[in-house]
């Protein structure tokens, strides 16, 4: 297979010896972990000079150098290069000779820069290279500094790898008339390259959501990540149209529909995977706000090991799904990771021989496999009409996406003791609380008792950064009302602030588990129309349950979690 240009260029610094192959590893692995490409990785880490690596991209391309700070720019070059567009593509215009302009780069090998910029100016496009410092002071000095954040500084070198054909754009019926240029615009080049610059980026950073919120003068993008919304860049108010139209066809919505919520969902093909993106747009104020939800299968391959369970949790819900039939129910907030926790024990229950099918509003990942409902309540087709027919198809598994009112609950609960395992979430506090809400719901005591295997509460608990991660000094008045017997000497550790972790100090997530296990002294208990509260005191004296506040409490003192981590997810018991 042919060798790519930077491929030739790292063989040529290793074979001059600028770096050894233990330290081009290195910079590979700060290239995945900071999300960068490889020779911004060799520059930051000083393992090659920029200077370096551009006199061998000048051999190896025959492009020219040129010295910007020696360099005077035409000022009437302004008219066909913006301030934006010079920003956004990190270019400074040097001249014009007829239909060709000359430009200077700091990445030859940004081929997009290239065909967009034909785009832009209708010119054919010649490039020189200069030092990316130089490119910044020259954009400074001949624009002034920049009012606004583009896409591209946000992301200064992201690989072009999404393929645009890895969904297929369908349209029906006539478009209007009045809808036609917004159309136009939002199958521009530029505006393509901004939503898939968006979207990757999201991925880069391990986003959850991508909030894009149109504002009075300006379009907001933001990604939750580790649970928290981060301001990422602003997009021009006069592209809002164009973005907002281009993830409608994207998601195969009415693009003319503006006034009411949309939901879709596309897949992209990106670095040889696949990645899933449920859509949604709510009308507001300023425009329609697109919230992207980034469902990456690639975060259910590592099964329930994956989920953070301790052994004890682990074994004891590998135990219950395996059961020949019952419910089993997981419990938490929204947010709180439920339907990470449903997939990944449907992957492992996921064999040729079973039958399984879900019901679910909305579908959220794609599983081949199975057999997956979406519900549509505006025709009648309901959590429990659907289970209703779900029952007729025969199935070993049936996993129901909420149970939100007794009629379901119902449904699911005489399910299970007809031959089916039944999964499912509901919103409580903690696990023994789902018990007395069945209850509540109308479902006779003696049906909830006979049916639950088990149930598993949970959050979603943010690490400590692995590269900046510290210990750090807790006073003696917290560590007393910790209520936790603390080893001696015990360190705790927090983030202190990186580059990896956007200074935030945590990097990743985990989540941290109550399994509260049905035997018959529960039952009894629920017969006798006990609370929650003495059920959840039984399990912890009797059967030695680890509490939310417990397991939070051990991932801290490993070092996994903070301590100031654990006191905003729960409460001591």
């Amino acid at each position: 297979m042919a060798k790519t240009i930077k491929e030739k260029v790292l063989e040529d610094l290793i074979i001059s010896r600028k770096i050894s192959k233990s330290e081009l590893e290195f910079a590979k692995e700060i290239q995945y972990n900071k999300g960068i490409s490889l020779d911004k990785a060799l520059i930051d880490q000083g393992l090659i000079q920029e200077e370096e690596l551009l006199s061998l991209l000048v051999q190896e391309l025959n492009v020219p150098f040129v010295n910007l700070s020696k360099y005077k720019i035409d000022p009437a070059l302004k008219e066909i290069i913006p301030q934006k567009v010079a920003y956004q593509y990190r270019i400074v215009p040097l001249s014009v000779l007829g239909n060709v302009m000359t430009i200077a780069v700091s990445d030859p090998l940004n081929v997009f820069v290239v065909d967009d910029l034909k785009n832009i100016t209708g010119k054919q496009i010649d490039i020189v290279m200069s030092l990316e410092k130089e490119i910044v002071k020259a954009m400074e000095n001949y624009y002034g500094l920049q009012s606004t954040a583009t896409v591209t500084e946000v992301s200064q070198d992201i690989q072009k790898d999404i393929a645009s054909d890895a969904f297929e754009i369908v349209m029906e019926g006539e478009v209007p008339e009045h809808m036609a240029s917004v159309i136009d615009e939002s199958e521009k080049a530029p505006i393509i390259r901004m939503v898939n610059l968006v979207i990757e980026e999201a991925i880069r950073q391990r986003a959850s959501d991508i909030h894009i919120e149109p504002a009075m003068d300006v379009v907001r993008v933001r990604y939750r990540i580790d649970g928290a919304l981060r301001e990422i860049l602003e997009i021009p108010k006069e592209n809002q149209n164009a973005v907002i139209v281009r993830i409608k066809i994207m998601s195969r919505l009415d693009i003319t529909a503006n006034q009411v919520p949309q939901d879709g969902r596309f897949k992209l093909k990106i670095s040889h995977k696949e990645i899933d993106f449920r859509v949604s747009l709510l009308p507001t104020t300023f425009g329609q706000k697109v919230v992207m939800r980034v469902l990456d299968k690639r975060n259910l391959s590592s099964g329930l090991s994956g989920l953070g369970l301790n052994e004890r949790s682990l074994a004891i819900l590998r135990e219950g799904i395996h059961k020949p039939f019952g419910m089993i129910l997981v419990t938490g907030p929204t947010g709180s990771g439920k339907s990470t926790t449903l997939y990944s024990i449907i992957n492992e229950l996921n064999t040729v021989d079973r039958n399984i099918i879900t019901i679910e509003d909305p579908v959220e990942y794609l599983i081949e496999g199975l057999t997956q409902i979406q519900t549509r309540s505006e025709i009648g087709l309901t959590f429990a009409e659907g289970l209703r027919a779900v029952l007729r198809q025969s199935p070993d598994v049936v996993m129901v996406g909420e149970i939100r009112d007794n009629e379901t609950a119902d449904i699911a609960i005489k399910a299970s003791l007809t031959g089916q395992i039944v999964l499912s979430t509901l919103h409580t506090n903690d696990a023994a609380g789902a018990l007395t809400r069945l209850v509540d719901m109308g479902v006779e005591p003696f049906l909830v008792g006979s049916s639950l295997i088990l149930v598993t509460a949970q959050r979603l608990c943010r690490k400590v950064c692995p590269q900046c991660k510290e210990p750090v000094a807790i006073d003696e008045n917290t560590l007393k009302r910790l209520k936790y017997d603390l080893a001696p000497k015990v360190v705790f550790y927090h983030g202190k602030g990186c580059d990896l972790c956007h200074q935030t100090g945590y990097f990743g997530r985990t989540s941290i588990t109550e399994i509260l296990e049905i035997d018959d002294n529960i039952r009894y208990m629920l017969l006798s129309g006990d609370s929650s509260d003495k059920i959840k005191e039984y399990a912890l004296k009797k059967k030695g349950m680890t509490t939310l506040w417990a397991d939070a409490m051990d991932k801290c003192v490993s070092g996994i979690i903070s301590l100031e981590e654990v006191l905003r997810v729960t409460t001591s018991d």
